[in-house]
């Protein structure tokens, strides 16, 4: 039950759904409070929704449970970062890397830890200069009465982040990348703040003045002479003029290398973004815009070579980290387009997981798990091979009546490597882990065996003598009763019947020891079926009136709905009948 709540958390999270994926860790954590990923999982999930003093929390349980398993000082360090717990940070980064010296995320992690340490130091200590802007109703007032933020006021993750810097001015800083944030700041200080448009996984040129503001504009007088600076006022120097109007080339550039990108003039695309990188060089987007073009003409070396500067030219300017994601993200896709065979996919999927571990881009998360799938399904392609299979099979049976059971699980697991489709080789691996006491996996074989071909009776007969084993005699009595539809006189299905009515009589009428009854009870009361059974309040009332109330009882008897259900509960020895 614990693994089937932390797949329901990691479907979650990769959905973005980071609440729902707390709360199925949670579950999983309930169930299995030892395990060391559930923790790790469920800090990920508190630092998507920057509640980094949770995500806290759960990291240090993390390294206290597993303290050699370096992730958990990748949880840790993060953690500290987003509390602002700069050197915090720095040692658990550095704890993890001699762990594991080689891994990337703890790598970029120290990197950023670093750097946001030295930014913190350079900064005089004093509070937070925009704390009153953010103070008592009036901040809301403002806010509304803008149209720009009044809109923003309508969706609920910018509500939330307004509400978290109101109650402490400081968390300003988690936000400052958010435009909206930036924007809602301007409001409140009566300024003009610009936010700069991102670099999207196309080429976007810049968005043209309404035609009413070109009109106003072809209108208006004309232009009046220069103001010179008051007195006092800071000037230009001429190399920051000349750099600044650079700069503005290179936007101009950038636009027309966009306009070009959409009319899939891609040769002057790249002559644009190329021109734009010669005049401004501290501004990647020229970089994966031209990589983005050289993807879209099928040139991948070329946008591989792009996308490698972007993230290097990024890293030493400390560039917005989602900008080195979506370059890497970049040089992923091609990788999947050059790739041929299982192995070429490897450089992709483990440059994909580089971009996530700079953001968590759901865009990014599909492309991970298609290449993922696509490797997968080229290994089984290349690896089918039903007559290899037929022949691990029978060595596996060979070992089976040997008793040696561990040998020929090795064989059959081989046997479905080369044909995962023969529900043959499921029946008889869930007949070895019988035989192992690995009740668990036979239980899945068995059910596989079942899926793969419903008419195959055999499956039916490993399913239910598992579960006679694992004594749930109601479930394994149903799985019979089932597996005679397909065959009304297999003589094995019928003797597990008769077996499965002998225990479940034994428990209605207590013949049965005091401490199998505790054990069956014990096993009956973790079966989610019982307990909703239990937990109805119908149920309960047809308990009562089967003590106290023999007419109503008789009654209930009529009902088959009624009756199955208190024919597990006496199987589970839950409910005796006298």
């Amino acid at each position: 039950m614990a693994e089937e709540a932390k797949a329901k958390g990691n479907a979650a999270f990769s959905s973005g759904d980071f609440d729902a994926a707390i709360r199925h860790f949670s579950e999983a954590i309930s169930l299995s409070p030892g395990n060391h990923v559930l923790y790790s999982n469920r800090s990920a999930a508190y630092a998507s929704l920057h509640k980094y003093s949770e995500a806290l929390t759960d990291a240090k349980k993390t390294v206290e449970l597993k303290p050699d398993w370096s992730k958990g000082y990748s949880r840790l360090g993060a953690a500290h970062l987003g509390l602002g717990q700069h050197d915090d940070a720095i040692a658990a980064y550095k704890k993890g890397l001699e762990i594991d010296p080689n891994n990337e995320p703890l790598k970029s992690g120290l990197a950023d830890a670093r750097a946001a340490a030295s930014r913190s130091r350079s900064v005089p200590p004093m509070g937070n200069p925009f704390g009153d802007a953010f103070s008592g109703p009036e901040m809301w007032a403002r806010l509304t009465a803008d149209p720009t933020t009044r809109a923003y006021l309508q969706q609920p993750d910018f509500v939330k982040m307004m509400q978290d810097i109101q109650k402490n001015p400081n968390n300003l800083n988690l936000y400052m990348k958010d435009q909206r944030i930036m924007q809602a700041l301007g409001v409140l200080l009566n300024l003009k703040i610009r936010t700069p448009n991102e670099d999207t996984d196309m080429p976007e040129a810049s968005p043209s003045p309404p035609p009413a503001e070109r009109k106003r504009a072809a209108e208006a007088e004309p232009a009046k002479e220069e103001k010179r600076p008051e007195p006092g006022s800071m000037e230009l120097t001429e190399e920051e003029k000349e750099a600044k109007e650079k700069k503005a080339q290179a936007q101009r550039e950038k636009e027309a290398g966009n306009a070009a990108y959409k009319k899939k003039d891609f040769d002057a695309a790249i002559q644009h973004y190329s021109k734009a990188m010669e005049l401004d060089d501290e501004d990647i987007s020229y970089l994966t815009n031209r990589a983005a073009v050289y993807l879209e003409m099928g040139k991948l070396e070329e946008c591989m070579k792009d996308c490698d500067k972007a993230v290097e030219r990024g890293r030493e300017l400390r560039s917005d980290f989602k900008m080195i994601a979506r370059a890497l993200t970049r040089k992923g896709t091609a990788l999947v387009k050059m790739a041929k065979c299982p192995k070429d996919y490897e450089p992709a999927i483990e440059t994909f997981q580089k971009a996530l571990t700079e953001h968590r881009n759901p865009d990014t998360l599909k492309k991970l798990n298609d290449a993922e799938k696509a490797k997968k399904e080229l290994e089984q392609q290349e690896y089918f091979d039903p007559i290899l299979a037929d022949e691990e099979r029978e060595k596996g049976n060979d070992f089976f009546k040997q008793q040696n059971y561990p040998e020929a699980v090795k064989h059959y697991t081989e046997s479905l490597r080369r044909n995962p489709k023969d529900p043959r080789t499921y029946s008889n691996r869930a007949a070895s882990y019988t035989k192992l006491g690995a009740m668990p996996e036979g239980l899945k074989d068995a059910d596989k065996c079942i899926e793969l071909d419903p008419t195959f009776v055999k499956g039916y007969t490993r399913k239910g003598a598992i579960q006679f084993f694992m004594k749930e005699y109601d479930k394994a009595l149903e799985t019979y009763q089932e597996g005679l539809k397909h065959d009304s006189n297999n003589q094995e299905l019928l003797d597990g019947i008769r077996r499965c009515v002998e225990q479940i009589n034994k428990a209605s009428r207590g013949d049965i020891s005091p401490e199998e009854l505790k054990e069956r009870q014990a096993k009956a009361m973790q079966d989610p079926e019982i307990q909703n059974i239990l937990q109805d309040p119908i149920m309960r009332q047809v308990l009562v009136d089967f003590q106290e109330n023999p007419k109503a009882a008789q009654e209930h008897t009529k009902n088959p709905m009624v009756m199955n259900k208190i024919q597990k509960l006496v199987s589970a020895g839950i409910v005796q009948i006298r």
